[in-house]
């Protein structure tokens, strides 16, 4: 393995103000007291330079102020806050609200879209969405339908609408979008469905498209040029997108886009991951599949692709790889190397140059992690890159109809879309993970446009010899590709984290604490229940001189579907529903907002 030394965090590169990028949006994520970005910043380090709240007096912590949503379901992604004003998004219908801090919360405006609950049943894993965005006075939602909505942030007027996809086919949103120069970069969801995902640019001003990028397809769909687009440093050829499916296979192929994007202003490169191949059924896919379970890199002007990396090819365990980009500034034998680091689906936690794509570091950030016995790191070999898989934990090898067991991580992956966090002042990464194994059977499945085309029977549970919980929250070295704590947890920590320059890392829980733990050792240092499970993400900001502290509560998400939806049969949910069957036992449904603050 590659020895690397840290030199900075990435902060200072970002913070600087770049013409090309969006100045608005750019002056609001340099500002620390507030939060105008879902990630925190362009680089998703979810980092904040607040530190009045510290691991010294964080145990003082009160609430300030609550919120109720006035939605059940899952509540993920976190509020936003640009001035005065916060804004508050919900599942399903998608409520959005504009707050007045100034109030004590009260309600500026509303903005309460009409869609079709038909909808409901084409979302896989939840009604959930993951936020709105802020740029040049404007809210942007993602609705659940595909609608993307541009508001006047001050008077929740609706300034432009435009549709992005077709819920009749499978095609929905749970994402939230990224405000660049003057476009939104919006993705699609509904790979249980034969979706062909797809990035797609709409201009801000008027909701135009600019671009589409597919995961799969022809060259010319895909936004690909076959000798200047590289995967591991060597040029993609032509027909990248389809010479490793079967006849048309890629036309349903999946890969969706439902996760978190970066972007590197200096370099003028957004970043994201594409989702599993379709359908779970292995042995109805031959070949790698390219390009699902991809980390890929390009320009926001025109959407054409630098680079490519497949994390694995030939999905066999719906290991999405979706989980966000988090770039950081390092040095490596003395020349100044700019990094991206992945904590994928498939267990594996990678570090690459965000530049060339180079593999730095490949390690498993749960030892559990059983179906590969890692990745090959040798540029020589045939097979470098590619993670070499365990027989034994093979679904397509077992055949179908043939229920393999006892595969760790389950397909919810080691974390799925809940976000980790990074502190320049420790240099670790804190994130949320999963620590479920499962059992698989594929089965042979058609496809029929807009209904489920997942071919698989799953059972989810605890990993064996462990602790006995679900999940950890771990401390990263993303250097020596290293776990340098952990923190058991009972259930799944679906949480998004948050660390500051308080020397603190938030966290939320299933069971709905939100936590603080010491950034340096993992040592708890405040805890307190909410009303509902957590899987919202927490954010932090300042407001008329004092620091707060907000998280969304409300259970749901693939984890708690069974409590959301109101499920019983184990298998339901994917096989979630008998994995978390005993989260009933600790929180109920729920929507709100909880703000913390240190007393005057």
């Amino acid at each position: 393995m590659k020895t690397l030394t840290l030199l900075t965090s990435g902060v200072a590169l970002f913070a600087a103000s770049f013409a090309s990028a969006n100045e608005d949006l750019m002056t609001q994520m340099d500002d620390a007291s507030q939060w105008a970005i879902q990630t925190g910043d362009y680089a998703n380090q979810r980092y904040s330079e607040l530190d009045s709240i510290n691991k010294d007096n964080v145990g003082d912590l009160q609430v300030a102020w609550t919120f109720s949503t006035g939605v059940l379901r899952g509540h993920e992604g976190s509020p936003l806050v640009v001035g005065d004003t916060m804004f508050v998004h919900t599942p399903f219908p998608n409520i959005v609200y504009a707050l007045d801090l100034n109030e004590d919360g009260k309600i500026k405006w509303r903005y309460e879209p009409k869609q079709d609950p038909n909808v409901i049943p084409v979302m896989c894993c939840d009604t959930v969405n993951r936020g709105v965005a802020y740029a040049d006075g404007k809210i942007f939602l993602h609705q659940a339908d595909t609608k993307v909505v541009a508001l006047d942030s001050e008077t929740g007027e609706v300034l432009w609408e435009a549709v992005n996809g077709d819920p009749s086919k499978g095609e929905t949103n749970t994402a939230t979008v990224l405000p660049v120069k003057d476009k939104v970069i919006v993705g699609i969801s509904g790979g249980e469905f034969g979706v062909r995902g797809s990035v797609t640019a709409y201009n801000m001003e008027t909701g135009e498209q600019e671009w589409r990028a597919y995961s799969m397809g022809p060259d010319e769909d895909i936004l690909v040029d076959p000798e200047n687009t590289t995967h591991l440093g060597e040029p993609v050829g032509a027909d990248s997108g389809t010479n490793t499916w079967e006849g048309d296979q890629w036309m349903i192929g999946g890969g969706t886009t439902w996760g978190w994007y970066s972007y590197d202003p200096e370099a003028d490169l957004i970043y994201y991951g594409t989702g599993n191949p379709s359908t779970w059924n292995p042995a109805q896919r031959p070949g790698d599949n390219r390009w699902s379970m991809t980390v890929m890199a390009r320009d926001p002007d025109d959407g054409m692709a630098k680079w490519f990396y497949q994390m694995t090819p030939h999905d066999e365990w719906d290991y999405d790889g979706i989980n966000e980009m988090i770039l950081t500034d390092q040095e490596m034998d003395g020349e100044m190397r700019q990094l991206l680091t992945h904590f994928d689906r498939n267990g594996l936690a990678y570090t690459m140059d965000r530049i060339t794509g180079e593999l730095l570091v490949a390690e498993k950030f749960d030892p559990v992690v059983n179906w590969t016995t890692g990745v090959d790191m040798d540029p020589a070999s045939e097979n470098y890159g590619r993670p070499a898989v365990v027989a034994e934990y093979s679904t397509e090898q077992n055949g179908e109809d043939v229920n393999s067991t006892g595969i760790c991580p389950a397909a919810l992956g080691t974390k799925d879309q809940q976000p980790a966090s990074y502190s320049p002042k420790t240099e670790l990464f804190y994130v949320p993970t999963n620590h479920v194994c499962m059992d698989y059977e594929p089965f042979r499945v058609s496809y029929t446009a807009g209904q489920p085309y997942v071919g698989a029977t799953l059972a989810m549970y605890p990993a064996p010899d462990s602790h006995g919980g679900m999940g950890n929250f771990i401390a990263w070295d993303n250097i020596n590709g290293e776990i340098k704590w952990s923190i058991p947890e009972q259930f799944s920590v679906w949480s998004g984290a948050l660390a500051t320059a308080g020397d603190v890392v938030f966290y939320g829980t299933l069971e709905g604490y939100l936590k603080a733990v010491d950034s340096e050792t993992g040592d708890e240092l405040y805890r307190f229940k909410t009303p509902s499970g957590i899987i919202g993400n927490v954010m932090t900001y300042e407001h008329g001189g004092k620091q707060y502290v907000g998280i969304l509560s409300g259970v749901g998400g693939w984890a708690g579907i069974g409590l959301a939806a109101g499920l019983t049969n184990p298998n339901d949910g994917l096989g979630a529903v008998g994995g978390y069957s005993a989260l009933s036992d600790y929180t109920a449904l729920g929507g709100q907002l909880t703000v913390f603050a240190l007393p005057d």
